[in-house]
């Protein structure tokens, strides 16, 4: 759902883009095995020329940024056949090499689409369109072995936010049996293309959580990976909690926050709706500042480790600025909601991934 923001908060704009010239610390050895953030959007930034600063306010490659502030892990999204090239298999593959190199670790997000997939629309890839079950399920096999073999992820979801199934109509949650075939196919795939890949089931929201996982207790996989985003998906931390703590014991997994986000203002840098604009989109405990969106994911961080076999945190959208300029009517939805200012000035919420 997009919401055109109300105001335009020049004062809080200003502030988000100042530095306060401070180092970060030196990240300490991290207590979570995912401490990531999806920049899949970066290879469009670099090929755009836009160019964000490091919190010392130097010049610097998003990549390396985030690896020295304390990120360990990298998602990146994967389409099918996208318009375009950008978040398909070549690219993801370079860009994963590269992550690798860094020594940091990749959670690879296949949609099973050529586009954006989410609990509202699972979209077939047009080269799959009309095949039978059977066919299809294969090709989710063979599709899954051949990604995990060329990317060599450390995890792997098996498709995006997957509520109400994926690759529709065959499936669709509501046929449970075609459903579980489906992700079964891409479990074994991802099985047999990379072993040592830890495979994720990807759930949006917390509520019915457990009541979905349930029905795939049968199935063969690792991790449970939940997306939480208060708009969506509500503002008691506390049910946050005590759903993930319940979903570990339950199951008998690792629980982690796949996906997550709060902005640093309301205000915005181009002529694209934000998603976030409105002061009751918000927590009443954090503000829509730099200071706020911190204290927002430090409080996601610590509940993250409340689970008994808890797995970490992933921040959606980190790179997600306006890289297109500020007179882009296609611009990002997300600008108010990444790491860096609308001047390209690194935000204080780095901090959370070394201050554990």
């Amino acid at each position: 759902m997009i919401i055109r923001v109300m105001a335009f908060l020049l004062c809080l704009s200003a502030s988000c883009n100042r530095q306060d010239g401070a180092q970060m610390p030196e990240p300490v050895p991290s207590t979570l095995p995912v401490m990531g953030a999806d920049v899949s959007f970066v290879p469009q930034i670099r090929k755009a020329g836009y160019k964000v600063q490091n919190p010392a306010g130097k010049t610097e490659d998003i990549l390396l940024i985030l690896k020295k502030a304390g990120v360990n892990t990298i998602r990146l999204r994967l389409w099918h056949t996208p318009a375009g090239g950008h978040s398909g298999l070549a690219e993801v593959v370079e860009f994963a090499r590269e992550v690798h190199a860094q020594g940091m670790k990749v959670l690879l997000a296949p949609h099973y689409a050529d586009s954006w997939a989410d609990p509202e629309k699972q979209v077939k890839p047009a080269a799959w369109s009309g095949l039978p079950g059977s066919v299809l399920a294969d090709s989710v096999y063979e599709y899954t072995r051949l990604v995990t073999r060329e990317v060599k992820p450390d995890y792997i979801q098996i498709g995006n936010e997957i509520n109400n199934g994926l690759l529709w109509p065959e499936g669709h949650a509501s046929d449970r049996v075609a459903f579980k075939s489906l992700l079964q196919a891409g479990i074994q795939g991802a099985r047999d293309g990379h072993s040592s890949s830890r495979i994720v089931l990807h759930y949006a929201g917390h509520a019915g959580a457990e009541a979905f996982f349930g029905g795939l207790s049968a199935l063969d996989y690792d991790m449970i990976g939940l997306s939480y985003y208060p708009l969506w998906h509500g503002k008691d931390l506390d049910a946050l909690t005590q759903n993930i703590i319940r979903l570990s014991q339950v199951y008998d997994k690792d629980v982690f926050i796949a996906e997550t986000s709060y902005p640093f203002t309301l205000g915005w840098n181009d002529y694209t709706n934000n998603i976030i604009g409105l002061e009751s989109q918000l927590l009443p405990a954090y503000a829509a500042t730099p200071q706020g969106q911190q204290a927002f994911l430090e409080s996601v961080r610590d509940i993250s480790k409340k689970a008994p076999r808890y797995a970490g945190f992933c921040y959606w959208g980190a790179e997600w600025v306006s890289f297109k300029g500020s007179t882009a009517t296609d611009g990002s939805t997300w600008e108010n909601q990444a790491f860096w200012g609308f001047s390209g000035s690194a935000l204080p919420v780095l901090r959370v991934y070394g201050n554990q």
